[in-house]
């Protein structure tokens, strides 16, 4: 694993722990920077970090706290707090 691959794992552990003790700001801080990081270096994001964060308001998403999960016609429909909407299929 590369140093990058490495800080952006951080990176996402440090935005999970931000979301989870009310700091919505400092979050959205470290997903622009694991992004810019991935950028810059040519790596794709983790799979998890992807699905977690908000495309258009870079939040980091915990279900029940700023992001709604719901299950629709074989695809997981996640609507964040800002009112963006991500579908991702999954297999039943």
């Amino acid at each position: 694993m590369t140093v990058a691959a490495e800080r952006i794992a951080r990176l996402e552990e440090l935005a999970r722990a931000a979301t989870k003790a009310g700091d919505h700001d400092r979050a959205r801080y470290y997903v622009r920077l694991a992004r810019r990081i991935a950028e810059r270096n040519r790596l794709s994001l983790p799979t998890s970090f992807k699905r977690f964060t908000c495309d258009d308001c870079d939040a980091y998403l915990l279900p029940g706290e700023n992001a709604r999960f719901r299950l629709q016609n074989g695809h997981v429909v996640v609507t964040c707090s800002c009112g963006a909407h991500a579908r991702y299929p999954y297999d039943e």
